[in-house]
């Protein structure tokens, strides 16, 4: 508690103590100063919608007192004319680490050490990545230098936090006034709480190890809140406090993509918080759903560098995706700004704040309005904030924060002057260096040449021309002091003429000395042309800088994705061998009607009507393949941070731009269950769903999903190769790992009788998870290898009066097909897979079969994304080790999945009612020559043989004329990056991915 009490002292000390006028001082009396400053025939901007030509702007002690065309200018004012020039607010950037150093890894786990299961903090929450008691004053260390870079960028006020940990904290408002104390900068320190899916570096605690678990312990925590809010907790937790207390500021989430964006929002929506996302620059991909979010964004503008693609082999290392992202990334601040999402920017992802305003021209090349621009740096930021009546504009009562610029903000040739902070001038660029920009008539030593100088007055550039020969030559300018080097007609002789003059107020005409190229001195005198009379400077004037052609988006925004999403229609297959999987067995020469996504009429001649009608004569139509056992389309699989995570889900981590999906679909995939790994005993719950190309995530997830979990046995949970320094979480035996499951399932049933006791009780995800395997309301699908543990498991759910739902690997399934089939459990095996590590040894390739003919519902699964492509030929493998029939071998990949996964009423077989997830076939399904022509879900073509062919060459098409971008921005003199092929990772059961 006197930690406590010593931090809050310490707070109100940084801000107060050197702002109060009251305190005495070395200096003796003090003194402040009453005068007010007035700029007067300005064009000033109040707001990008709004300027006041010819105005006048007045400030006192730091603030706006006055600004219009019809002010009073009191008498004690400093009068400072603005003739020609702009007044503008500056800028605010509401995502930074400004002055706070961002911590490194030294307090996290190193190799060869021993995880960390419980907080390292007492007093604090269970997880140390919650953080929201952090306040980062105590880490805010005012940095001048970098405040410069900013200002001179146009930035008067900057956000920063303590960018560490899941929940980071409170942020600080600071104004850029180098010349005032922290008490006086610092417009808040309770500006906002800022979150994010990484955990702290200064914790080793393990839990999260996935993105997934990133977003189960948000929500624990919002309800732990609420708990504790409610006075329901003995025991004082600082950081449930602090998290109730900044409920009612804004809350910045840096989600880093647009698809975090979208899973950061859908925790938000769970709890009726709003976040503002701070996001990844790839918003314009599915720019609906970003729409749809409600959100305000902060972007950043981080557009990628071309590819060097020079060499062509190189080329090929760059997926079109890659590509694409370069090209179409500077459209994403059009694209918000036109769908009318409200959003600001940020120089975060930045290598150097000092490119800020580069990147902000390109976006307005790329479409953005020059007033949303404007809008993105002050109004917007300052109204996320809650901060628009101090900053943002140029009002009565505001902060004396405002630009002086030359010319209208986001012009090539623009000059900030000056950037006032809180009433304090910073000279950014000397307001009286004169404007030497236009074309001369230059006369040295008898000789008159035509001078040209462009860019900005800061930085300008010279061109220099006898007749029609250019020379080279090379300009400076400082103080009003104008030099220039120019060389000799004949440059193999590399002889320069120099001159030098002082402009005197007088830009259109002035001269000097000059040194001739023998040394002799004479004078030289320049006049400015009119302007307008040169047709090469009208030319000039009218240039407009090429922008390259922008490429459309797709669905998904990657190869082989479509220019509009999949639409059902009514198609009638003519003529074909129909695989029914119901009692009718195989049809030959028979039509199946498919209308508003279902299959409404199956036989002989069949009237088509208005249908779409496939020629299927000579091939085979059967119900789409289902995976009961999937790792595809996810962004993480195991979360390994504890024994049991219940709690987790793959539905949160849908990833629906992955290309395993579009490659499943050319392999006849229609469905598919995406599992969680087997890292634990009782692991994370499943997605189930259609793979529908395209579609947003969760349009990919079934509707009214059967409910599964994964549990797992064996190796993998008793960690037996995850390596010696992992040797310290329970189970680490067999035995351990059933006294797990009674634990937890007692445990569980303890948590039901507290919950419908009437009493208070603390809300646990995980435990909720395990009622409704109780209650029978959530299957479990196992992994499972050894015949013991398979029985333990099975004699475990009895115990607790529940059924297993399925055994998944299940290779020693053919040693208990028997017991399994009393039990009820179905098994989804691999066809052919042993001896890959020790307790497969026993495994057979007859496992299936004999499974089968006990009675077993049996399935093949992948659990590999190159398996899942052909599991057509995985089934026909039971047709050759054990003697089953082709209709059966069929089944165990379409009918005999969906009944595991309760969506047979849907899917699995060809029927009336059901659901159209069809697949046309040029062969014989089980062949190994056969190929899926056609990939049909709910009506609607996702995958088409004759389209893939086109789009293959379109998209070689694409990526050739990308790469001709890339080589013409080579040419230019722009960065670029080298080529590299971005490695895209299988999952796997054992795969354990790490967040940071």
């Amino acid at each position: 508690m006197k930690k406590l009490y010593l931090s809050l002292l310490v707070i109100i000390t940084a801000l107060n103590v050197y702002s109060q006028e009251y305190f005495p001082t070395n200096s003796g009396v003090q003194t402040t100063d009453s005068n007010f400053t007035v700029f007067t025939n300005a064009t000033i901007h109040t707001s990008p919608d709004t300027k006041i030509n010819k105005a006048t702007l007045i400030i006192q002690k730091g603030m706006i007192t006055a600004v219009g065309t019809n002010v009073t200018i009191p008498k004690n004012s400093l009068i400072i004319d603005l003739k020609g020039k702009h007044i503008y607010a500056s800028f605010i950037d509401p995502f930074t680490n400004f002055g706070i150093e961002k911590p490194t890894n030294k307090n996290g786990r190193g190799r060869g050490s021993n995880p960390q299961y419980d907080a390292s903090r007492g007093g604090y929450y269970w997880n140390d990545h919650i953080r929201p008691e952090t306040n980062p004053i105590h880490d805010f260390k005012y940095d001048t230098k970098s405040a410069d870079i900013y200002l001179k960028e146009g930035f008067g006020v900057l956000h920063t936090h303590m960018p560490d940990g899941i929940v980071r904290g409170t942020g600080l408002l600071v104004a850029l006034n180098n010349e005032g104390t922290n008490g006086k900068r610092m417009l808040s320190d309770q500006s906002a709480q800022f979150l994010s899916f990484s955990k702290s570096v200064k914790s080793k605690q393990t839990y999260p190890t996935s993105l997934m678990g990133s977003m189960a312990l948000i929500r624990q925590m919002y309800l732990d809140a609420e708990w504790y809010a409610n006075g329901n907790s003995t025991t004082k937790d600082l950081s449930l406090e602090a998290l109730n207390k900044n409920k009612k500021l804004p809350q910045i989430f840096e989600a880093g993509s647009r698809l975090n964006g979208f899973r950061a929002d859908k925790v938000g929506d769970e709890f009726n918080t709003q976040y503002i996302i701070v996001g990844g620059g790839d918003e314009y991909a599915r720019i609906d759903k970003v729409k749809a979010t409600n959100a305000s964004y902060i972007i950043p503008l981080d557009f990628p560098d071309a590819y060097d693609v020079s060499d062509p082999y190189q080329q090929s290392l760059v997926s079109l995706g890659q590509m694409r992202h370069w090209n179409q990334a500077p459209t994403n601040p059009a694209v918000l700004s036109k769908n009318g999402i409200q959003f600001s920017f940020t120089t975060h992802k930045l290598k150097k704040v000092a490119d800020f305003n580069k990147r902000i021209l390109i976006a307005i090349e790329n479409g953005l309005d020059k007033k949303a621009a404007l809008a993105s740096l002050t109004t917007i930021p300052a109204k996320i904030l809650g901060k628009s009546d101090l900053l943002g504009s140029l009002k009565k009562g505001a902060y004396a924060n405002f630009l002086i610029t030359k010319d209208e903000l986001f012009t090539k040739n623009n000059v900030i002057y000056e950037n006032w902070v809180q009433g304090h001038k910073n000279i950014i660029h000397d307001m009286n260096l004169m404007d030497l920009t236009g074309n001369y008539d230059l006369t040295v030593n008898g000789t008159t040449y035509d001078l040209s100088i462009t860019g900005k007055p800061t930085a300008p550039k010279s061109n220099i021309k006898l007749g029609e020969t250019t020379l080279g030559s090379k300009i400076n300018y400082k103080d009003n002091w104008v030099s220039i080097v120019f060389t000799d007609t004949d440059t193999t002789k590399n002889q320069y003429t120099r001159i030098v003059a002082d402009i005197d107020n007088n830009p259109a005409l002035w001269s000097g000395k000059a040194i001739l190229p023998n040394g002799s001195e004479t004078s030289f005198n320049a006049k400015r042309k009119p302007s307008g009379t040169d047709k090469k400077e009208k030319d000039s004037l009218t240039d407009k800088k090429e922008i390259p052609k922008i490429m459309p988006v797709t669905y998904p925004n990657i190869a082989y994705g479509a220019s509009k999403l999949p639409s059902a229609q009514t198609t009638l297959f003519k003529n074909a061998t129909v695989w029914t999987n119901e009692a009718s067995g195989i049809l030959t020469e028979t039509d199946v009607l498919v209308k508003n996504g279902k299959i409404t009429s199956i036989g002989k001649n069949i009237n088509a009507g208005n249908a779409m009608v496939v020629d299927a004569t000579g091939k085979h139509l059967t119900a789409g393949i289902i995976d009961e056992h999937s790792h595809i389309a996810a962004a993480s699989i195991n979360e390994a941070g504890h024994n049991s995570t219940a709690e987790v889900s793959i539905e949160d981590v849908v990833s629906p731009d992955d290309i395993s999906i579009y490659r499943n679909l050319a392999g006849g995939v229609t469905s598919i269950q995406v599992l969680h790994g087997s890292a634990n005993p009782i692991g994370g719950q499943s997605a189930i769903l259609k793979l529908k190309w395209g579609e947003s995530a969760e349009n990919l997830i079934y509707d009214n999903a059967p409910k599964f979990i994964k549990f797992a046995l064996g190796e993998n949970v008793k960690q037996s190769n995850w390596g010696a320094e992992e040797k310290v979480r329970f189970p680490q035996t067999r035995m351990g790992v059933e006294q797990l499951y009674i634990d937890y399932f007692t445990r569980a049933k303890a948590y039901e009788e507290l919950k419908t006791s009437g009493n208070p009780y603390r809300k646990d995800i995980e435990m909720e998870i395990l009622l409704e395997i109780l209650n029978g309301k959530r299957f479990i699908s196992c992994h499972s290898y050894v015949q013991s543990e398979i029985n333990m498991l099975m004699k475990v759910a009895e115990k607790f009066n529940f059924k297993i739902n399925t055994f998944t690997h299940i290779l020693e399934g053919y040693k208990l097909a028997d017991k399994m089939a009393t039990h009820g459990v179905g098994g989804s095996t691999f066809s052919d897979w042993w001896a890959y590590k020790y307790e497969v040894n026993d495994a057979i390739p007859y496992n299936a079969a004999i499974m089968h003919n006990q009675g077993v519902t049996v399935a093949i699964n992948s659990d590999d994304p190159e398996m899942s492509r052909r599991l057509n030929q995985e089934a026909a493998k039971s047709v050759k080790y054990g003697g089953i029939s082709e209709e059966d071998a069929w089944k165990f990949v379409t009918l005999n999945p969906a009944k595991l996964l309760h969506i047979d009423t849907r899917v699995g077989s060809i029927k009336v009612g059901k659901d159209a997830d069809l697949v046309l076939w040029s062969d014989h399904p089980l062949s190994i020559y056969t190929k899926a022509e056609k990939t049909m879900i709910e009506g609607a073509i996702y995958f088409d043989i004759e389209k893939d062919k086109a789009m293959r060459t379109a998209m070689a098409s694409e990526k050739n004329e990308l790469s001709t971008m890339m080589l013409k921005a080579k040419n230019k003199g722009l960065k670029t990056q080298p080529a590299k092929k971005k490695e895209k990772q299988h999952f796997h059961c054992e795969t354990v991915e790490t967040i940071h």
